[in-house]
């Protein structure tokens, strides 16, 4: 049998542990280049990281004052869209009152809504106000709405607009009432 009493037998089973080196502490590691760095280096990386970043947010600045002045001067041109929008809907009513008058008709109520027709249409122009020409034309979805559709003929080709139903304008550049058309379409 073997000499070792059961302790030392225990003892030779427990893996020993290696005594740890000597390694530095990584902060130790890192702090140490900058310890030994140029300070008029550091300064000069960080005064050029600052100036990259003042360059950035004067950039960002510039855009946003540019966005601006785009926003208020459409704002300006088309603030009076709403005003020209409801307008024209009084000028509607105003043609639908006019149908049931004789072109001929003297009266003072005739005459007087023929002269407010003509007043409210010229002011509107002056403002920016033109109607969209339709008929005939060829029909265009962003300025157009098609109410119904015919066969095509020799007179009017498939996608040419027939009739127009309702009167459609701009207001300058953009559409404040689409035109309500007939389209000639297979």
């Amino acid at each position: 049998m073997s000499d070792e009493t059961p302790e030392e037998a225990e003892v030779d089973d427990v893996p020993l542990e290696e005594p740890p080196t000597e390694e530095p502490p990584v902060e130790e590691a890192e702090q140490e280049p900058e310890e030994e760095r140029d300070p008029l280096e550091v300064a000069l990386e960080r005064a050029e990281v600052a100036e990259k970043e003042i360059a950035y947010k004067d950039a960002e600045i510039q855009n946003v004052r540019k966005r601006l002045m785009a926003e208020k001067a459409e704002a300006i041109q088309y603030g009076g869209m709403g005003m020209a929008r409801r307008m024209l809907t009084v000028l509607a009513d105003v043609d639908r009152a006019m149908t049931g008058i004789e072109e001929d008709d003297q009266s003072p109520v005739a005459q007087g809504l023929r002269l407010l027709r003509n007043k409210m249409w010229h002011e509107l122009q002056a403002d920016g106000v033109s109607p969209i020409e339709a008929k005939g034309a060829e029909f265009d979805p962003s300025k157009m709405e098609a109410i119904a559709t015919i066969p095509p003929s020799e007179d009017f080709p498939s996608g040419t607009v027939v009739d127009v139903l309702e009167q459609g304008y701009t207001y300058k550049s953009k559409v404040i009432i689409v035109a309500r058309v007939v389209v000639a379409s297979e």
